[in-house]
C-alpha cells in the first residue's frame, strides 16, 4: 500500500495492530477508520509431533516494534498524531506470565491440540452437550481451558510461576500498558466463559481445576486499557501515554472490518492460515449437531456464529512449499495453473486436515490426505485438489451456518485467500452462490481494530460506520452445471473423510 500523503496525512490517526498466524501487521488510519497504508513484519511457528504449535512472545513484541516504526517512518507520520493503538490478534492461545509481567516459555496458539486428553476429562466432568450449551463451543483441544490444563501437566515450573494466562493481543496489551485485561470476543473462545452470563464460568473452572485469580479482567472491546508506558514506548517509537485500546479477536474484529451486515443477509468468509464463514446475530445461536461455534462480537450485544477450520491458505501454502514453489508471484502461477485442471471429477480429492480438523467434523486427530492419485497428475492437479478439498470443507461450514440462520445471498470474502480470482471461482461453484471479494483483503482484521479504536477515543460515534469502509472490488456468480458437479463432488469428499477417520485412531 502506497505511502499516504497530502490531504490524508493530516491527523489524528488511529493506529492498529492484527497480530496474526505468520506475522504482526500494524496498519495507519485515518480519523474515519478509512484504511491509509500497512506495513507486516513477520515471524515463525514451532510445529511439531503430536500437534504442538509454538511461537515466541518475544517475537511477536519485536514484531510490533518493527512494524509500527516501520509504518511510521515510511508514511511521515509523527507518534504525536497517533490517537490511539487498537490491538486484534488470533485467538485461543495461551501466554503465561509471571509476577514481574514477563513471559514463561513459548505461546501454545490455536493451531496445537496436544490438549486432547484435557479436552476428554472436561467432557467427563461437566458433559458434552451441556459444555457446549453453556459456552457456544464445543470441548476441543484448540481452545484455551484445555491447553491451561495441559500446561499445568506438561510444564509445571512454569506454570507453577504463572500469576496470569492470556491470549495473543492481550499479552502486547501488557507488554505496552502494564494492565491484565481482555475482552468478551476473546474470552468466548477460551472454553472458560458463560456466554449467557457473561462472565467467566465457575463451573468450567472448576471442571478444569483452574484458579480465577489466573484469568484476567475482561472489559468490551472500545475500552482504553491505560497508555503506553515509558520503555515501551521507547522500544517501539510510539510517544508514552498513548492510548491503548483493548480490541478483539481476529474473527469478529474480521467481520466488523468486512462491514458485516447485522441482519444475516450475507456471510464472511476469512480466508487466511485457517479460515471461517460467519454471519452476525442479535443472540446466541446454538446447532444441534454442534458444528457451528457462536463468538461473543466486538459490537456490545451482538454475537458471531461461525464455523473455523485449521488450515485454509496454510494447507494451500503447504503445497507450494513442498513443490518447490517460492514467492507471491510463484505461487499466483501455479494457482492459475490449477486453473485449468480438474481434480475430484477426476477422482482426485484433498482433506486439508494438516492441523486436524475443527468445523464441521471436529476431529483433532485426522490428516492431511490425497485420495485418488493417478500417475497423469502433475502439480497443478494437486494444488487444484488443495483449492477444492479447502472449497468443499467450507462448504459444510455454510451448509450448518445457512440450516440454523437462514439462507444468504452472498459470500463476501476477505484475507489472503481472496486475493486471487481462481479461488474464488471453485468457492462460488462449490457453494453455489456469488462471492465477492472485498477491498480490504489483508486488512480487515486491522480495519475492524481501528473501528473499535476509533470508538474507544470518541473519533468513531457509530458502529455501522465500518461498512462505509469497505467496496465489492469483484463479484464471481456460480456456474450452475458445475456447482451441481460439486454437490457430488462433496458427497465423495465427506465419504472419504468418513472411510478414513477410524484408520488415524487405529480404530
Amino acid at each position: 500500500m502506497s505511502t499516504v500523503s497530502g490531504a490524508d496525512h493530516r491527523g489524528p490517526f488511529i493506529l492498529a495492530h492484527d497480530l496474526g498466524t505468520s506475522g504482526d501487521k500494524a496498519s495507519l488510519h485515518a480519523a474515519d477508520g478509512r484504511l491509509l497504508a500497512a506495513r507486516t513484519a513477520p515471524y515463525a511457528t514451532d510445529f511439531g509431533p503430536g500437534g504442538k504449535a509454538e511461537q515466541d512472545p518475544a517475537d511477536w513484541w519485536a514484531a510490533f516494534c518493527a512494524a509500527t516504526r516501520t509504518l511510521l517512518e515510511e508514511t511521515g507520520t509523527p507518534p504525536s498524531d497517533i490517537a490511539c493503538v487498537a490491538m486484534s490478534g488470533q485467538m485461543m492461545g495461551v501466554v503465561l506470565v509471571d509476577a514481574h509481567d514477563e513471559a514463561l516459555g513459548p505461546a501454545v496458539i490455536w493451531a496445537d491440540t496436544r490438549a486432547q486428553r484435557e479436552a476428554g476429562l472436561l467432557a467427563d466432568r461437566v458433559g458434552f452437550e451441556r459444555a457446549y450449551e453453556l459456552l457456544g463451543h464445543r470441548l476441543d483441544p484448540s481452545y484455551c481451558l484445555p491447553k491451561w490444563m495441559w500446561l499445568r501437566e506438561h510444564a509445571p515450573q512454569a506454570w507453577s510461576k504463572a500469576t496470569a494466562v492470556l491470549v495473543a493481543k492481550d499479552a502486547l496489551t501488557l507488554r505496552l500498558t502494564g494492565r491484565r485485561c481482555t475482552d468478551p470476543s476473546d474470552a468466548s473462545g477460551t472454553n472458560a466463559w458463560d456466554q449467557a452470563a457473561g462472565a467467566w464460568s465457575d463451573q468450567m473452572l472448576a471442571a478444569g481445576d483452574i484458579d480465577a485469580g489466573l484469568l484476567p479482567e475482561v472489559v468490551p472491546s472500545a475500552t482504553v486499557a491505560a497508555g503506553i508506558r515509558t520503555e515501551a514506548a521507547r522500544d517501539c517509537g510510539l510517544l508514552a501515554g498513548t492510548p491503548v485500546v483493548v480490541g478483539g479477536g481476529d474473527g469478529s474484529c474480521a467481520v466488523l472490518g468486512a462491514g458485516l451486515p447485522a441482519d444475516g443477509s450475507a456471510a464472511n468468509a476469512t480466508l487466511g492460515s485457517s479460515a471461517w464463514i460467519s454471519v452476525v446475530t442479535d443472540e446466541p445461536l446454538r446447532d444441534p449437531g454442534m458444528r457451528l461455534v457462536t463468538y461473543d462480537h466486538v459490537v456490545p450485544g451482538r454475537f458471531v456464529p461461525l464455523g473455523p477450520m485449521q488450515a485454509a491458505g496454510a494447507s494451500l501454502e503447504w503445497i507450494a512449499t513442498t513443490l518447490g514453489v517460492s514467492g507471491r508471484d510463484g505461487l499466483a502461477a501455479i494457482v492459475e495453473a490449477a486453473g485449468t485442471v480438474e481434480a475430484a471429477r477426476e477422482g482426485l480429492f484433498f482433506l486439508p486436515y494438516l492441523l486436524g480438523e475443527r468445523a464441521p467434523i471436529w476431529d483433532p486427530s485426522v490428516r492431511g490426505t490425497f485420495v485418488g492419485l493417478e500417475r497423469h497428475h502433475r502439480p497443478e492437479h494437486l494444488v487444484r485438489a488443495v483449492l477444492e478439498g479447502v472449497a468443499f470443507n467450507l462448504f459444510g461450514i455454510l451448509r450448518a451456518i445457512t440450516d440454523l440462520a437462514g439462507s444468504v445471498a452472498a459470500v463476501d470474502a476477505v484475507g489472503g485467500g481472496a486475493r486471487g480470482d481462481t479461488w474464488l471461482r471453485i468457492m462460488a461453484d462449490t457453494w453455489g452462490l456469488p462471492v465477492r471479494r472485498r477491498s480490504v483483503r489483508d486488512e480487515a482484521n486491522s480495519l475492524g481494530a481501528a473501528v473499535i479504536g476509533g470508538v474507544a477515543v470518541g473519533l468513531i460515534s457509530d458502529w455501522a460506520q465500518a461498512g462505509s469502509l469497505s467496496s465489492v472490488e469483484a463479484t464471481f456468480e456460480p456456474d450452475p452445471v458445475r456447482h451441481e458437479r460439486a454437490l457430488e463432488d462433496h458427497e465423495r469428499f465427506s465419504d472419504a473423510y468418513e472411510r478414513l477417520k477410524g484408520w488415524f485412531t487405529g480404530g
